[in-house]
């Protein structure tokens, strides 16, 4: 199977010399690095060329590296029911940069590139209707930044006096933060890690 994927990796860099900065096969998976202004044209190359056939997309995720100049890494995974092939394009791009929209090409596309959008921050240029599709309208931030806090920014209540759903600022009170790690199964027959405070504390 390596060997399969190392000469699929030559014959797509053989190919389109203009698109593949690089790749890789470990563990059994060819990983193509692409320039972000060919993605478009060489996943067109990779669905219609006889040897790749790539018809499947499985799916469109992000990366990412704070610390990068080049701060996400948009990563795809095709598939190739035709020649029993996987294989994964990946893209870096700035924070400040957009990738190509893949829909003209895979129209399933669409939901992949705005949960990336919604949950990166990532553009994708030329979608046909980019906007966030997991969290709530008015949503601050991208959850799965390294840099967006746990905790968020908002939380959403009922709130019975007004009548409707109200946003706040969150809010964390320090007393629910306060745990004596006391073990919660009194009257057992072992003794858990912890359950020596109980005794401290009689």
């Amino acid at each position: 199977m390596t060997e399969a994927l190392n000469e699929l990796g030559a014959y797509i860099e053989l190919k389109r010399p203009d698109s593949v900065l690089g790749w890789s096969v470990a563990l059994g998976e060819l990983t193509v690095d692409v320039t972000p202004s060919s993605i478009v044209g060489l996943v067109e190359f990779l669905l219609k060329d006889p040897t790749c056939r790539f018809s499947t997309l499985v799916d469109i995720t992000g990366v990412d590296y704070p610390q990068r100049a080049k701060r996400f890494d948009v990563v795809y995974h095709f598939l190739s029911m035709y020649q029993n092939h996987r294989i994964r394009l990946r893209v870096s791009v700035r924070e400040d940069e957009s990738v190509p929209s893949l829909v003209s090409v895979h129209p399933s596309a669409n939901w992949f590139e705005r949960e990336v959008f919604d949950m990166f921050g990532i553009l994708f240029s030329g979608h046909p209707d980019l906007r966030r599709i997991l969290t709530d309208y008015g949503f601050r931030g991208y959850p799965l930044r390294k840099d967006f806090p746990t905790t968020g920014y908002t939380e959403v209540r009922y709130d019975e006096e007004l009548k409707r759903v109200v946003y706040e600022p969150v809010s964390l009170v320090q007393e629910y933060r306060q745990f004596d790690f006391m073990s919660p199964w009194e009257g057992a027959k072992y003794v858990l890690p912890g359950d020596e405070k109980q005794g401290e504390k009689a």
